[in-house]
């Protein structure tokens, strides 16, 4: 056993400091103690406990062992590829909620990385178990694809502004006359390369994808991507939502077989507007942070590091529109909606 030090670290710097044991054995369990007294979470550090294998914009990976890994979500929010200073208070929490109800719905189309293994199972200390429980998730360990599987469903985004300039989106000819937040004549498998950090990732072509990752693989991630997208947004219509683009990433194991992971169907990942508001020829109002994007349009800001702080107003709004998402995609089948001829 080895002696540890671990850091939590919130927005204003305060700091979670532990002292940590970890067990080398595969299954055992990490004692240590910790006082924590914050909510909101910035950044996650743990030095010399759980090895950091990879810090995106708003998830840290941690590995746990050879196959398995700690995904903690935090209250990070980006726009146009930069994380913004201030963190939204429980949206990293309210993202794994969501991520999570979309893997069990969608386990019957692909597997996912989700072990089901809890975090009690993996740490003993019950405050750093209540910090991490809503945000946190032990996952297969994987090897992602250098692709951004994205499905379009309206024309919205990058993908209207390819259509202003081209009349295709990713290469794909559409016809003309269609206008901003139109629904599209047919689903489309729209997808991007994934950029290093720091830069954008870039829509590309369908044959760009068979050279990144072979045809067989390229043409599973396009159809399941697809089944997904489709499943997916006739359940949320029936809530009254309209699921216009959303976002899937994917890795493989060991063996070869193709995984869903990270997020899926999330505020962060997917555009979400309420039906009741919808109408093409204007970006519709939504339970995602296209409502920052739009407020920082206002601004003068080049879109580049650092980004501009928001006003404790945008924040609040923000986590609003997280948490009305999950409330409404979880209402019961009971309480659904039907819209004859949509």
């Amino acid at each position: 056993m080895t002696l540890c030090a671990v850091k939590l670290i919130t927005k204003d710097q305060q700091v979670y400091n532990c002292r940590s044991v970890r067990h080398s054995k595969k299954g055992e369990k990490v004692p240590h103690s910790c006082s924590t007294t914050r909510t909101k979470v910035y950044t996650t550090e743990m030095l010399n406990f759980l090895p950091l294998i990879h810090q995106g914009k708003v998830r840290d990976c941690f590995a746990i062992d050879e196959d398995r890994m700690l995904i903690v979500a935090s209250d990070r929010l980006s726009a146009f590829d930069v994380v913004l200073p201030d963190p939204v208070p429980g949206k990293g929490a309210l993202l794994t909620q969501i991520s999570n109800f979309w893997f069990d719905r969608t386990s019957h189309i692909i597997d996912n990385h989700l072990t089901g293994i809890s975090i009690k199972d993996i740490f003993d200390d019950p405050a750093l178990i209540d910090l991490l429980k809503d945000r946190a998730v032990i996952v297969h360990r994987l090897q992602p694809l250098p692709v951004e599987a994205i499905v379009r469903g309206y024309l919205i985004g990058s993908g209207w502004k390819d259509y202003q300039q081209t009349g295709a989106v990713c290469g794909i000819k559409l016809n003309e006359g269609l206008q901003q937040a139109d629904k599209l004549p047919q689903v489309l498998f729209a997808p991007s390369s994934k950029a290093v950090a720091g830069k954008h990732d870039e829509n590309v072509d369908f044959d760009t994808i068979i050279k990144l990752i072979g045809e067989d693989l390229a043409c599973r991630v396009r159809d399941v991507s697809l089944q997904i997208y489709e499943f997916a947004a006739r359940y949320a219509l029936e809530r009254g939502i309209i699921i216009a683009d959303t976002k899937f990433e994917f890795g493989l194991d060991a063996n070869g077989k193709l995984h869903l992971m990270d997020e899926v169907l999330t505020p962060d990942s997917s555009r979400f507007w309420p039906l009741e508001s919808w109408q093409p020829g204007s970006s519709p109002p939504s339970y995602d942070k296209q409502f920052v994007r739009d407020y920082l349009e206002t601004l003068d800001w080049n879109k580049q590091a650092p980004g501009p702080v928001l006003p404790p107003a945008i924040i609040e709004a923000t986590r609003q529109k997280y948490a009305d998402a999950c409330r409404i995609l979880k209402k019961p089948s009971d309480e659904t909606i039907s819209y004859p001829g949509y």
